[in-house]
């Protein structure tokens, strides 16, 4: 399969200077007067054709640095890249836009700078009208719009004609949840007839969602390259955790309910359970229990289940935040909640306190396997930062019941039909 985009050991530095002085200085006399400050280093990475990749990584990781120089706006220090097809990208909303200009004069300005010939722009301006939605608005100066009408215009610009390699940085944040979908609808079916998709976003689930692999940029560099779900979990826990790995302790005891053996497999173990944290709490055990109490791994769809976990806190916590989720194999989220939501006002922990998390939901899943995760946290105003983190810390089966009716999909809503005769 041919490559649609090959990044090859790119880097990227900014000359930074102590002073206007010392750059006029350097200017006119030379000499070396600035450092130079790496944004990124040693970047590589190809993408075949059709493929769709996930770019994650912290505000000034690098990201939109990388994506200028693969649409030719910046310039590499060093490396190089190819690509292959028209490109077009989406990456500071309005950017090329004139304020001044109306809707429709700033789409043509923009599908010119896109690659394309006037009669192809006026051949797409309906399409491109309608998929906006924007009414009259497309007449009107493009300062009187808001973001999300900007999103909306620059989104069906970019995608009006489908693209060989589509880019897009974050842009798709601030439209509305319907237009957000109208968009990915477009993005699947361009996928599906060859288009490459370079997404970058904060968003785990829509990376796992939409991409066949994903990149994690950490201060400049390639941390972590693969599977969406494997490199969204190295992505979560330098976010959520500061990056560093939790290991249970030797002395941990066993999860405290006995197991009943017609609902319970030993060899139904998680092998893929990451840990991390800051060490201010630990989750000592995790299980899931029925409604009699006892210990199980598989259950009938329906059922009444207690996702519990044991936390141990090694100092004292204000109001700390108890979470969890349940995910599918390949690691989208099916449900998640916690204490925040629950019952905001939880108990402060203490020092050398143990407390039992107790999660009760209903399995109204189709039948197959799914993760659970464990979490406790402290939120504020500026950060969320998990204390102790367990991704797939738990297995769960699903077998289908006599009531079941999934036939795609994760979830069991129950469904129920009728046949109704008119006349």
């Amino acid at each position: 399969m041919t490559n649609s985009l090959h990044v090859d050991g790119v880097s990227k530095a900014f000359r930074r200077y102590p002073s206007q002085w010392a750059r006029a200085r350097e200017w006119f006399f030379g000499g070396q007067t600035h450092e130079l400050i790496w944004v990124l280093r040693d970047i590589s990475f190809e993408i075949p054709k059709g493929c769709a990749v996930g770019i994650l990584g912290v505000n000034g990781a690098g990201k939109s640095t990388l994506l200028k120089i693969i649409t030719g706006t910046t310039a590499a220090t060093t490396g190089a890249v190819r690509v292959s097809g028209r490109v077009a990208a989406l990456l500071e909303l309005g950017l090329g836009f004139h304020g001044e200009f109306t809707g429709r004069q700033n789409a043509r300005m923009s599908g010119q700078m896109l690659g394309l010939d006037l009669a192809e722009i006026d051949a797409a301006l309906p399409e491109i009208e309608s998929f906006a939605g924007i009414g009259d608005f497309i007449d009107q100066p493009v300062r009187t719009y808001s973001s999300g009408m900007q999103m909306r215009l620059a989104f069906s610009v970019a995608t009006a004609v489908r693209p060989d390699v589509l880019i897009i940085d974050e842009a798709l944040s601030v439209g509305d949840a319907a237009f957000q979908r109208k968009c990915f609808q477009r993005i699947e079916a361009y996928q599906q007839l060859g288009t490459t998709l370079l997404f970058v976003s904060h968003d785990s689930e829509a990376v796992k969602r939409l991409c066949d692999r994903a990149v994690f940029i950490h201060k400049g560099r390639i941390a972590s390259e693969g599977p969406p779900r494997a490199v969204c979990d190295a992505y979560e826990r330098q976010v959520f955790g500061g990056g560093e790995s939790v290991h249970p302790s030797p002395d941990l005891e066993p999860d405290p309910t006995p197991a009943t053996a017609a609902y319970f497999d030993d060899a139904l173990t998680p092998d893929c359970e990451q840990r991390y944290g800051n060490g201010e709490a630990e989750i000592e055990a995790c299980w899931l229990e029925n409604t009699d109490g006892n210990r199980v791994n598989i259950v009938t769809a329906g059922d009444t289940l207690f996702w519990c976990y044991r936390v141990r806190f090694e100092q004292a916590v204000d109001r700390p935040v108890y979470a969890m989720m349940l995910k599918t194999t390949d690691g989208k989220a099916v449900f998640g909640t916690d204490t925040a939501t629950l019952t905001p006002d939880a108990e402060s922990g203490a020092p050398n306190q143990c407390v039992e998390a107790r999660f009760q939901f209903v399995a109204s899943l189709a039948a197959g396997n799914y993760f659970l995760n464990a979490g406790v946290r402290r939120d504020s105003v500026d950060e969320t930062v998990f204390m102790c983190r367990r991704v797939d810390a738990g297995v769960l089966r699903v077998m289908n019941g006599s009531e079941s009716t999934a036939a795609v999909g994760p979830a069991d809503l129950r469904a129920q039909w009728r046949s109704v005769a008119v006349d």
